[in-house]
């Protein structure tokens, strides 16, 4: 067994050397990296940290070299005390360049000398910030972002610009439908405000990887990444600077990044710009919670113990007074109220949560008509579906109508993402008096004004096939308008068959009329003009 020993010897010599220490390691030029094992190693200072030690250990077939470590140096350090408020909050995460014009002086002074219009500003806020402020940090983007409503909407998610520009965030309908915010009668997703945002944000990263510049990226945002790229092209091409200030923009678009720089500076300093934010707490506002059935907004603030105004402004993209669970399966409510939600919805009836559903017109059809056949007063049924006067209802039309024991089940998320509805303009007939030419019959006429024969017969108690005596006057139902020119060609038609006959008949009355019209004062300052130009 003496060989055992032996190689039990020359295994542990060999195991002793691997443990002596490397006395002067080579230094890496190249930065390192914290590792995940110990991510708190850029925070500790050279002066107190161990020297780093390397073991040397006799390599293997196919073993990676030792990876050196090096300390990062930064001088950004985490502040771990939970912020006060949210204002404090918003101001630890600012990161895009200040901007220092004299645009930004005087919108700070527009917005200082009115008091009550910041008031109003930052408290309608308070529902939003929290929500706006934890998506930016998650997406590491520059606090000064959630600023950006106030500037847009003055935080108003019901805001409607002259250029159809809805929402908080102000989307035009064609971007909000690029960034997939469904649109239609019964919800406007460009005002709901968990949707709303995540497309802000999607649309402000895509933006700011176009221009590799905050300024220039919100530039774009108010004025169109098209006309900001021209702009920079043009610049380009005279030599001249490309950044946000060397640009030539129209007026709005030239006060905009200084309005929001206004803002920041205002949440900055405050007190030094002697105004006063109110309080904001830095915790949620509002809770979201799922709905699975149909649900009146009436109802459901109900149950929530709210207000029905604090219901539609944490909920805003709702249109009709119902919330269909299939096309919006989550709603929000103030964040102490979700719970009372849950638990009186659990008590309900569930038969009696929704009053309103969604009937599809199976054809054209007057609003009288389909208001009689789903129940309800002409009125009634033109105001809950804002059907303007005169206008009918197009096939495929989605209209808001009363729920019936027979009608509880879900609308199919196909019909409430594609709800539209569609006019034309009202057919009203009204009874005119045509008269009848020479060689007419009720077919004959009837074919004429595109009527069927048995129709106009009808109303004439007579035949299809009878005939007609010239200028015999035959009763019809048209359109108003067509109604009225029918009649009137008519007429003229009678008219002037009758005074042809009349003038074959009697060849003298007519040179009475022309002998009577040449010795007119016209005819006579006529002749006298001419015997002049003789």
């Amino acid at each position: 067994m003496k060989w055992f020993h032996v190689a039990a010897l020359a295994a542990s010599v060999w195991l002793a050397g691997c443990a002596a220490p490397v006395s002067n390691p080579e230094p890496d030029s190249a930065a390192g990296t914290p590792t995940a094992s110990n991510p708190t190693a850029s925070a500790t200072p050279s002066a107190t940290r161990p020297p780093v030690v390397m073991r040397r250990q006799a390599p293997l077939a196919g073993d990676m070299p030792p990876v050196p470590v090096r300390e990062l140096h930064s001088s950004a350090v985490a502040e771990l005390d939970t912020p006060v408020d949210l204002w404090e909050r918003i101001r630890r995460g600012f990161a895009m360049p200040d901007l220092d014009t004299d645009l930004v002086r005087d919108r700070e002074q527009y917005y200082i000398t009115r008091p009550d219009y910041l008031q109003r500003m930052t408290e309608r806020s308070r529902m939003y910030l929290f929500h706006i402020v934890e998506e930016l940090e998650l997406r590491g983007m520059p606090t000064e972002l959630a600023l950006l409503p106030y500037i847009e909407s003055a935080f108003n998610p019901q805001a409607v610009s002259s250029a159809k520009a809805a929402g908080m965030w102000q989307f035009m309908p064609a971007t909000g439908r690029d960034f997939d915010l469904k649109q239609n009668i019964f919800r406007d997703d460009r005002r709901d405000v968990l949707g709303s945002t995540r497309a802000a944000l999607d649309y402000l990263q895509k933006l700011y990887n176009m221009f590799g510049d905050w300024h220039l990226a919100l530039a774009a945002y108010n004025w169109g990444e098209g006309s900001v790229g021209r702009a920079i092209a043009r610049n380009k091409a005279a030599g001249l600077g490309t950044g946000y200030l060397d640009l030539k923009m129209p007026n709005e678009t030239r006060y905009y990044v200084p309005k929001l720089q206004a803002v920041k500076n205002i949440v900055a300093r405050p007190q030094a710009l002697g105004t006063v934010l109110p309080l904001i707490e830095n915790h949620p506002f509002f809770d979201t919670v799922d709905i699975t059935r149909d649900i009146d907004i009436e109802v459901a603030a109900r149950l929530a113990e709210v207000r029905v105004e604090d219901f539609r402004a944490l909920n805003p993209s709702q249109r009709k007074p119902i919330i269909f669970a299939t096309g919006t399966p989550q709603v929000l409510l103030p964040w102490d109220n979700a719970a009372t939600f849950k638990r009186n919805l659990a008590s309900y009836d569930p038969g009696k949560l929704a009053s309103w559903t969604a009937w599809v017109a199976p054809a054209n059809i007057a609003s009288r008509e389909a208001a009689r056949r789903v129940g309800m007063e002409e009125s009634d049924f033109r105001s809950v579906n804002a059907i303007p006067a005169g206008m009918m209802v197009k096939a495929g039309s989605t209209l808001l109508v009363p729920r019936t024991n027979d009608s509880q089940q879900a609308v199919p998320s196909h019909v409430l993402n594609n709800a539209q509805v569609a006019y034309a303009p009202e057919v009203v007939l009204k009874r005119f008096a045509v008269r009848a030419r020479k060689g007419d019959s009720i077919a004959k006429l009837a074919s004429r004004y595109d009527l069927p024969a048995a129709t106009v017969a009808g109303w004439n108690n007579t035949n299809a096939g009878a005939g007609l005596k010239a200028g015999q006057t035959v009763t019809v139902f048209l359109p108003v308008r067509a109604g009225a020119s029918a009649a009137a060609d008519a007429a003229r038609h009678v008219r002037k068959t009758s005074g042809t006959s009349r003038a074959k008949a009697a060849p003298s009355a007519r040179a009475r009329s022309t002998s009577k019209a040449s010795t007119s004062p016209r005819s006579s300052k006529a002749s006298s003009s001419t015997r002049k130009k003789k």
